[in-house]
């Protein structure tokens, strides 16, 4: 069976399906919980634009849609004439797998904690280090044994 453009053993198409967590990386949707069937090709895609992206023809649109949970690697159908609330869960293990999708963005930031949240395990830089308080200093060295 092939799943984003790569081979991967199954068991049955329709019942149980083994993803590789290589093939099963979306670069549009970042929590992807479901992979798609595209009814004209017949592989596994983790949104339209994958299959845009790896197919030279249009996505074919259907009423019954399958799907498979990223969760307990098991297949589903479902019918999207009569869509209910609750159809947004995973029959087998109720993952919720329609949830607001969450696109790559570019962000500039600076790694780390503000200090001016949680400054108790910082060291104040205005404090000058008294130099006979070494760990180095000849002195000190003798008393710690």
């Amino acid at each position: 069976m092939v799943v984003a453009g790569k081979e991967v053993p199954s068991r049955h198409p329709d019942c149980q399906l083994i993803l590789s967590k290589s093939a099963a990386m979306c670069k549009h949707i970042l929590n992807a919980q479901v992979a798609i069937r595209s009814p004209c090709c017949k592989q596994w895609f983790d949104c339209a634009e994958c299959h845009a992206e790896t197919q030279d023809h249009p996505l074919k649109k259907t009423i019954e849609m399958h799907f498979l949970c990223k969760k307990c690697k098991k297949a589903f159908r479902k019918d999207m004439s009569n869509y209910e609330e609750s159809d947004e869960y995973c029959p087998h293990c109720d993952n919720h797998y329609v949830i607001e999708a969450k696109t790559p963005q570019a962000v500039l930031g600076v790694e780390g904690d503000d200090p001016r949240i949680n400054a108790r395990m910082l060291k104040d830089e205005r404090v000058k280090m008294d130099p006979s308080r070494s760990l180095f200093a000849v002195d000190t060295t003798d008393r710690l044994g």
